[in-house]
């Protein structure tokens, strides 16, 4: 691997022009077919094999016309003060909005509330129901500005008007913000970091043209593979963090190569074959992590996670060929890792300022050096505050309560919470989140009595407010039942509501051969995180279990692969711990900004997983590849911790400090969701770069010593041999010197 990777990188160099075209030319191709390509339409959410999905598609199937998928709104109306809704005047004006909503060409039906008992028992609270021909997605945008045209009409009247319902929510599009303050951060992290601005515009160069790609051709494949905005956020999101993360370890190490001496072109070939195997392997553990989503078997989450997986492999693409050919175009404006003031000149000043460079570092230990000494000293002590703080904060995760967000959820500021807080308060919390009961009385002799038996069963259940009657299909063989929960959706009681109906349908089956499903907005988010978390185990067993496989080849050890694993479980329960603490509990809430607390995103475990497994592994390769390199070259274990510091623990911290910085970019959005995904993966990485990959995984290696290289004779021959710490290169280089023409064509620089 290293002796390839080697040959490529130094190819690339002298190739650099025909490598740059090549890489262009497919920048501008994928910009071309995104530009050319047909606008997305709305992309489909399934969960298939959940009852509330199939619930959902038999009332496709047997009521043909309803529009079961389409996009619904509540405008939500509140008498003024001392007024009732019942009123001649408050009255007109409903009656006057009812009829100027129905005149949408979208619009398939509008409910009056005084004609479908939809005011509140005190009279000053009331809505009406709007119901469109297509989904929320695809809903045109006149439809959205004459529903809030006609609200603000009523408004003016006197009345208090406010709209829910997913009608209101545009078509989401991709925020720049947190990407721009996250870019901006990773350019004086580069800076600081690479001591050049040259150097430290290759990093963001490369990654830029990677995510272009991979976002470009997302949007070109949108409509053919019905991709949804979220698929191109999170590709742009995985692709600016591993493509800035790898492309800085291999300038890094072309630095440090300088440093020894090497011509340049030596030394791209040799930050390649080390520092590119790291890369490789690396990027191979994310695109496991992104692709093994298809475990969880929900068709959104499958394209997000392979789509994102091949903006991954891009990345490490680009970063094995375009970074080496940026490097010969930048020539001596890189500088050795150490140098500093005027450039390097040629011949003895050259050697005499690399002389000085390494005579300085030897005499003043780097930061990464002085404290991996400390922990190779005090590995004990170092060991159990990292584990043991860990676990302190992973502890409120044993509380965990997953759901999906709703209007309740949004900010105060939104119409969409106002109405949800109306309705509430006019008709009780559960009525934002009504279940439908479906009543498949095919196989039934008696249709009309299943259905009345299924109403008396939910009538007598707890938490049941109202249950209104069954409304038939045209051929009298399934029936839809509307239940109001006494609960407000996202509460456990609602949860609790959904499975004792379901148990109370499996008695009817059995009595009236009537088939009783649950399913509406509710039904379906519960259902979607259960599903989410039964996936949760196979899935990290796939993972971890491909990923344990992946560093055994690595790094040609047990224990360190199995250390690694462990690591990242502690980090991410910690992680989780310190999401439910703020999200959940309330802690800190104020100080982020968190206005509800409520409980946590359904995806935000097995999401957070897949990312943060990905990030982990890769500063695991590059932080534990230099440590295994140097001790293959021969220093005993404990001086091999401090080397690998000594060189990667600087680059490591700016990798994580960067991604850090990109994920907190998205804590100050006004969406809940995305503030909880920032929140939860900055800290994650956190955890996992500075505490498991700098404190705990330096002390479990001194501890173990040679141990930790262990690997049955067995094994080690079955194994193949990719030599990522770059063993292999000597016996090249010994080769190369007893073969002249293999340096014909080097580049004058």
């Amino acid at each position: 691997m290293a002796t390839f990777l080697y040959k490529l990188g130094r190819l690339a160099f002298r190739r650099r022009h025909f490598v740059a075209l090549i890489w262009v030319a497919l920048l501008t191709l994928a910009g071309v077919g995104a530009a050319s390509a047909p606008a997305a339409g709305s992309s489909s959410f399934s969960i298939p094999g959940v009852e509330a999905q199939k619930a959902f598609d038999l009332l496709e199937q047997r009521f043909p016309g309803s529009s079961a998928d389409g996009a619904t709104a509540r405008v939500v109306f509140k008498a003024p003060d001392g007024e009732k809704m019942t009123d001649a005047a408050n009255r007109a004006t409903v009656a006057e909005t009812v009829k100027e909503l129905g005149d949408g060409s979208e619009v398939v039906s509008v409910s009056d509330p005084f004609t479908t008992n939809a005011v509140s028992k005190d009279g000053t609270v009331a809505y009406a129901s709007v119901a469109y021909k297509v989904p929320a997605m695809e809903l045109e945008d006149s439809s959205r500005e004459a529903l809030e045209a006609t609200a603000d009409k009523a408004q003016d009247a006197g009345l208090t008007v406010e709209m829910g319902g997913d009608a209101l929510q545009p078509e989401p599009e991709t925020a720049a913000t947190g990407e721009i303050i996250g870019l901006a951060l990773a350019a004086v992290v580069l800076v600081v970091t690479l001591g050049s601005m040259v150097a430290a515009g290759l990093p963001l160069l490369t990654a830029i043209i990677g995510v272009g790609i991979g976002v470009s051709t997302i949007t070109a494949l949108a409509s053919t593979l019905d991709l949804g905005d979220s698929t191109a956020t999170l590709a742009l999101m995985i692709g600016l963090a591993v493509g800035i993360d790898y492309a800085l370890f291999i300038v890094s190490r072309y630095r440090s190569e300088l440093a020894e001496g090497r011509d340049r072109e030596e030394a791209v070939g040799r930050a390649v074959g080390t520092a590119g195997s790291a890369v490789v392997f690396a990027g191979l553990t994310v695109v496991i992590a992104l692709a093994g989503l298809a475990v969880v078997n929900v068709p959104m989450l499958t394209k997000m996670g392979l789509a994102a997986a091949g903006t991954v492999v891009i990345a490490v693409l680009i970063a094995l060929t375009m970074i080496p050919a940026l490097l010969g175009y930048a020539g001596r404006r890189i500088r050795p890792a150490g140098a500093k003031g005027k450039l390097l000149g040629r011949g003895k000043a050259k050697d005499s300022a690399q002389g000085s460079t390494k005579d300085s570092a030897a005499a003043k230990p780097n930061m990464g050096t002085r404290w991996a000494s400390f922990v190779v000293r005090r590995p004990v002590a170092v060991l159990l505050l990292g584990v043991v703080g860990l676990g302190a904060i992973a502890l409120p995760a044993s509380r965990l309560e997953l759901g999906l967000p709703d209007d309740g959820s949004q900010p105060t500021s939104t119409t969409q919470r106002r109405a949800y807080d109306l309705l509430s308060e006019g008709f009780g919390p559960g009525f934002n989140g009504p279940l439908m009961v479906v009543v498949d009385a095919e196989d039934s002799a008696d249709p009309q009595a299943a259905a009345t038996a299924v109403t008396d069963e939910v009538k007598g259940l707890k938490d049941v407010v109202t249950v209104t009657p069954a409304r038939f299909n045209k051929a009298g063989d399934t029936a839809m039942i509307t239940v109001i929960p006494d609960s407000k959706p996202s509460s456990t009681q609602t949860e609790d509501l959904v499975h004792a109906i379901r148990d109370a349908g499996a008695g009817v089956k059995a009595d009236t051969d009537a088939q009783v499903l649950v399913t509406g907005a509710t039904a379906m988010n519960i259902d979607f995180s259960q599903k989410l978390t039964d996936a949760l185990v196979p899935y990290l067993a796939l993972v971890v279990g491909l990923a344990f496989l992946l560093l055994i080849v690595v790094f040609r050890s047990i224990l360190v692969p199995l250390k690694a694993a462990l690591g990242f479980l502690l980090s991410v329960l910690a992680a989780l711990g310190a999401v439910v603490a703020v999200f959940q509990w309330g802690w800190l809430a104020g100080l982020l900004g968190v206005e509800e607390t409520g409980p946590i995103m359904s995806m935000m475990p097995i999401f957070m997983v897949g990312v943060v497994f990905g990030l982990a592994m890769d500063y695991e390769v590059f932080l534990v590849t230099r440590m295994r390199e140097a001790y293959v070259h021969g220093e005993n274990p404990s001086q091999a911790v401090v080397t690998g510091f000594k060189y990667s623990a600087r680059v490591v911290a700016a990798a994580a400090v960067i991604m850090m910085a990109v994920f907190a970019g998205f804590i100050g959005s006004g969406e809940s969701m995305i503030k909880m995904i920032g929140f939860g993966l900055a800290i994650a990485v956190f955890f996992d770069a500075f505490v498991v990959r700098m404190a705990i995984v330096p002390a479990v290696l001194a501890l173990l010593g040679k141990k930790a290289w262990w690997l049955p004779k067995w094994l080690d021959r079955a194994l193949p041999n990719v030599d990522v710490e770059g063993e292999g290169l000597k016996t090249h280089a010994e080769s190369k010197d007893t073969d002249p023409d293999e340096d014909r064509e080097l580049v004058r620089v």
